[in-house]
């Protein structure tokens, strides 16, 4: 258990608790300290405070206890990752197809978060007081390509905020049927859950949220398929295969969204066994530095094969 202890200063009269806490302790989180407060962590003159509202008086001397972070329940499970760039805040890492991001039903472990446990050990400073990865956003099992890891609550907090405000660069590559035409748009419709099928989601005339797409033909593979990039505005479940299929470019290989291969493409493209999609580009400003840092990963051994039976087809 750490014990902190924060006196309040003249100009910081009729301050809420919790923003002065979040102020002075700038290892913890506001989120995080409005926890411990809630929870019966802080104290003034020996009696709990459970507001963080309260308003502060100059001179009081508020002790805050931390307890040290807790273990969550995926176990750490040593396996290989590629990582593209680490420091004691944050991990972007290139994710291979067919991992899952996070512990569910039917994949309790060997999971990226039971990875980065491994990989990263002790380092975890605390996500909302618990010792796990801060997942700031998530990949499909079967998509693979880069991401961003918080390492401490402050990071994931930073981060979080940074997505939800769409101010993060991301861009994937994706093999298509079909030409796109025109080569380069924008797809601006909504994204809801299917009426027809409530695990699948879909664009939809009304309610969903926002989506927004922004593609890219960078070459034709052939006359019966395309590679194009994407670059997201928003950040919604399956928005890229969504869309794409609702274009009417379905990814290769989506089992859920792709339907069944129309034409005579070969064999080999229409046995592939995943959504041919790859996050090959993210870019963020650093959580604790400010600084802007940005990442390539390049398409990956399968979807470079695929391409060249296309190119030959």
């Amino acid at each position: 258990m750490i014990s902190e202890h924060v006196t309040v200063e003249e100009t910081e009269a009729g301050e809420r608790l919790d923003r002065i806490l979040a102020a002075r302790l700038g290892a913890l989180s506001r989120t995080r300290l409005k926890k411990l407060i809630e929870t019966g962590q802080v104290s003034l003159d020996g009696a709990t405070i459970n507001d963080p509202s309260l308003r502060v008086k100059p001179g009081q001397v508020f002790a805050i206890a931390v307890p040290p972070p807790v273990d969550d329940h995926p176990v750490a499970q040593a396996m290989a990752l590629e990582i593209a760039y680490e420091d004691e805040h944050v991990i972007v890492l290139n994710k291979p197809a067919g991992l899952v991001v996070h512990p569910a039903p039917g994949n309790l472990d060997h999971t990226l978060v039971n990875a980065l446990l491994a990989h990263c050990g002790e380092e975890f400073a605390g996500i909302g007081g618990v010792k796990r990865p801060g997942i700031v956003h998530r990949l499909d099992k079967d998509t693979s390509g880069l991401m961003i890891v918080a390492k401490t609550d402050l990071a994931h907090q930073s981060l979080s905020a940074a997505f939800a405000a769409h101010t993060m660069s991301r861009s994937y590559m994706a093999v298509v049927r079909g030409i796109p035409n025109p080569a380069a748009g924008i797809i601006d419709k909504r994204i809801g859950r299917s009426k027809t099928n409530r695990k699948k989601m879909a664009v939809v005339a009304s309610g969903g949220k926002t989506a927004v797409t922004h593609y890219k033909l960078l070459r034709s593979l052939g006359l019966r398929a395309a590679l194009i990039e994407c670059r997201l505005k928003t950040g919604r479940t399956h928005q890229i295969r969504v869309h794409m299929t609702d274009a009417g470019h379905p990814l290769i290989g989506d089992q859920t969204y792709g339907g069944a291969a129309k034409g005579a493409l070969p064999l080999p493209v229409r046995a592939f066994p995943r959504q041919a999609l790859h996050a090959n580009l993210i870019g963020f400003k650093h959580p604790a530095t400010g600084e802007y840092l940005e990442f390539t990963a390049p398409l990956p051994q399968d979807i470079e094969e695929l391409i060249q039976v296309l190119d030959g087809s």
